[in-house]
C-alpha cells in the first residue's frame, strides 16, 4: 500500500566555500533555547555537501538532504538552490 520512506534530515544554509569538483561547504545557523538562561541563542555549524552538477555558487542559499556517507565528512547531497547569491 503506502511505502514508508526513511527519515532523512534536510538542512538549509549559505554556501561559503567551494572545495573541489562536486564539493561545497555550507554555513547553517539554528536557534535554540539556552538551558540555564532560557534565552534564544544562535548555534552555527559547517557541513560539506556533495554537488554532482556543480550548480552551487558562493553566496547561494541552498537546501540539502541526508544520504549515505560519500566520504569521511560528506553525508549530504544538494537538493535545490533556493536563492541565488550576489556574484562579485
Amino acid at each position: 500500500m503506502n511505502e514508508k520512506q526513511a527519515h532523512k534530515r534536510t538542512i538549509q544554509g549559505y554556501i561559503v566555500n567551494k572545495i573541489d569538483d562536486k564539493s561545497i561547504v555550507i554555513f547553517v545557523e539554528r536557534k535554540v533555547v539556552h538551558q540555564r538562561y532560557r534565552k534564544i541563542v544562535k548555534r552555527f555549524k559547517k557541513y560539506i555537501i556533495h554537488d554532482e552538477q556543480n550548480r552551487g555558487k558562493i553566496g547561494d542559499f541552498i537546501s540539502a538532504i541526508e544520504c549515505r556517507p560519500i566520504s569521511k565528512r560528506k553525508a549530504f547531497v544538494l537538493r535545490e538552490v533556493i536563492t541565488k547569491g550576489v556574484s562579485l
